[in-house]
């Protein structure tokens, strides 16, 4: 699978594992980075990060529970049919 070209530049940042990147917000958004920064006591790339770990384990929490609520009603099904199943035996067999 091809992956799309990217829309920016990455530098990577010389020993860390980190890229570099240029990025255009909306003046309001990068004020509120600097707030938010500034009480954080961290810089806006710290804080940028860690709304991005935050998304991604958002996210990785959804696909969790869904995988855990479609076990749960295959599970469910599952059980419904064994106890069917035994039933039949039972009044059968009686």
């Amino acid at each position: 699978m091809k992956e799309p070209a990217a829309a920016y530049k990455v530098i990577p940042a010389p020993g860390s594992g980190s890229a570099k990147v240029t990025i255009s917000l909306p003046r309001q958004l990068l004020a509120f980075a600097d707030r938010l920064a500034e009480e954080s006591s961290k810089s806006r790339s710290g804080v940028v990060a860690e709304l991005l770990r935050r998304e991604e384990e958002a996210r990785i929490q959804a696909l969790m529970i869904e995988g855990y609520r479609e076990l749960a009603e295959e599970t469910l099904r599952e059980a419904e049919e064994s106890m069917h199943a035994a039933s039949e035996v039972i009044l059968r067999d009686g």
